[in-house]
């Protein structure tokens, strides 16, 4: 998704600063105060759903950190836990800890955590709070009574912009107001953790990073650190942290919500995905689409690595756990620098031992039970990062960028080109015998129950709407047989012709940036039919989790 960059100087930023104190008497600044109100009780519907997420501690090998990088790290934390704080009130808006503590059943507390706020994450958005009210499609980045035509015709600085949140003046008019302004506070304390774990930092690359990205949190200007980031080659420690992601705004998907990772980088696995990096010129070109779709060539210098996570917050930490990461989303950054690949292997392990390993057993025929390894559940995860490098970012017909043209369905249709260009990628370097670990039919086989996997995140997120997608015209297509006991089967032929059938269609809508096209796709694919309902119920039946949470933090890492 495109930065588009506020091109504000230091003195414009000063007069912004200087207009604070009326924009929050205006009505934009942070809540400070809240008044107490009874939370309702859960819904009857939603008791069984109280246990979908499996509990998993955090942790890594930290014996080969210095005395100053595991201080750092614990700085590093702190920082962390003020971007979980600004996506709660991203999220949700009123006061954290006053929701939660109305809240009497514990459980249903912690689910309300784990949500960050009253709507189920994996079941479509829906209030799980009696008396709670549906969930804002535009969250808290616009104001819950503007209408989509009102914000259409409304003349408003940085419109599409991904850090700003866009507030209604006492004239009733809509006026945008940059992230640097309106969480001021508590980005100045964020600002303040990164620039002393800076100097804590014997990494010099990381230490620049780290103070680029404090002024970026005051100046709302990311680009500068996004390059640096690009450059940083061999740190141990790493961080992602700040508004980055867009799925949280599913009005427009405009703009971007808080997170942050704190990662350990595992030296030998990185190592093995060397070679990887250099590919996506050369299967850019052999892309299954019309040579216009494919035009713009990704940057070759791309780093793939693997890392253990110490800590998620904020967006990272609502609802399913991201298990890899492809930044940054800057088209410019992209095209001239490539992007950075992070596998975060110990998270994906327990998905796969969890959650995956288990599904396969209930819903794969036992002859291909044998092809469901980890190995290909971490290729499969790294490349679906890596194909974010492939197709384009701009449409092939003036209309702007593709995040732009699509809006709110940009980031489902994304999400839906990377899964299918992942196994696109795979299949050409397997056969090109770049990769050698496994058998084809393992990919195709994870693959396949990969999708049970993520489809049970439901429809509400950008994710849950590309995996229905990919099971229906599958399905449509007969890549898989269902047998009359109710597994499931890759056929190999036709899940390779639905593969590429479907790499073409999503690059097409994309570069054309069809609107209309990508709203007919969601309504028709982006569905859970009947009968894989009734299969995704018998995983529930059986406890099988649908996601993980963590038990993380300073005090679990000895810090």
């Amino acid at each position: 998704m495109k930065r588009l960059q506020s091109k504000t100087s230091k003195l414009k930023l000063t007069l912004a600063l200087g207009l604070l104190t009326s924009l929050v008497l205006a009505g934009c600044g942070q809540n400070t105060t809240e008044e107490t109100t009874t939370v309702d009780t859960l819904k009857p519907e939603f008791a069984s759903r109280l246990d979908i997420y499996t509990p998993v501690t955090l942790t890594a090998d930290l014996s080969h950190l210095s005395d100053k990088q595991k201080q750092m790290l614990a700085v590093l934390i702190d920082a962390s836990k003020i971007m979980d704080e600004l996506f709660w009130q991203q999220a949700y808006g009123k006061n954290k800890d006053e929701f939660l503590a109305s809240i009497a059943d514990e459980k249903t507390r912690t689910y309300a955590d784990v949500n960050y706020g009253p709507w189920d994450r994996l079941q479509g958005d829906e209030a799980f709070l009696a008396g709670q009210t549906a969930k804002p499609l535009g969250a808290q980045f616009y104001p819950e009574d503007m209408t989509k035509e009102e914000f259409e015709s409304a003349d408003i600085v940085d419109k599409t912009g991904l850090y700003s949140v866009v507030e209604r003046n006492d004239k009733g008019q809509l006026y945008s107001v940059p992230y640097s302004v309106y969480y001021l506070e508590k980005l100045t304390k964020a600002a303040e953790l990164l620039l002393k774990a800076s100097k804590l930092a014997s990494n010099k690359e990381f230490a620049n990073y780290l103070k680029l990205r404090a002024d970026a949190l005051l100046t709302n200007e990311y680009q500068a650190s996004d390059f640096a980031w690009m450059d940083m080659k061999s740190n141990s420690i790493e961080l992602v942290y700040g508004p980055i992601e867009n799925y949280e705004d599913m009005l427009y998907g405009y703009r971007a919500a808080f997170e942050a990772y704190v990662l350990i980088k595992d030296m030998a696995w990185s190592e093995k995905l060397v070679k990887y990096a250099s590919t996506l010129p050369e299967l850019q070109k052999g892309l299954p689409v019309a040579d216009k779709y494919k035009a713009e060539m990704p940057g070759s210098n791309a780093e793939l690595n693997a890392y253990d996570v110490v800590y998620y917050a904020g967006h990272s930490n609502a609802g399913s756990k991201t298990i890899a990461i492809n930044l940054p989303n800057d088209e410019e950054v992209q095209l001239k620098k490539g992007t950075r690949r992070l596998q975060l292997k110990n998270a994906m392990q327990a998905k796969f031992d969890k959650i995956l390993l288990p599904i396969a057993d209930l819903l794969i025929v036992p002859e291909q039970r044998e092809n469901i390894t980890f190995n290909a559940f971490f290729n499969n995860t790294m490349f679906h990062e890596v194909a974010h490098g492939l197709g384009i970012k701009n449409t092939i017909n003036d209309k702007g960028t593709v995040r732009q043209s699509l809006k709110e369905y940009a980031s489902a249709l994304e999400e839906g080109k990377a899964d299918i260009l992942g196994l696109y990628m795979i299949t050409q370097l397997f056969e090109q015998g770049v990769i050698t670990e496994g058998k084809l039919e393992d990919y195709y086989t994870t693959f396949l129950a990969g999708i049970f996997r993520s489809v049970r995140f439901g429809a509400s997120s950008a994710h849950g709407k590309a995996n229905m997608i990919r099971f229906n015209y599958f399905a449509e297509n007969n890549a898989f047989k269902r047998n009359e006991q109710g597994l499931y089967s890759v056929d190999m032929t036709k899940m390779r012709d639905a593969m590429n059938g479907l790499s073409k269609l999503i690059l097409t809508i994309q570069g054309d940036g069809d609107y209309t096209g990508v709203a007919k796709l969601v309504a028709e694919k982006g569905v859970i039919k009947a009968q894989l309902a009734a299969d995704l119920e018998r995983l529930t039946t059986a406890n099988i989790p649908v996601d993980i949470v963590f038990e993380q933090g300073k005090e679990v890492l000895g810090l």
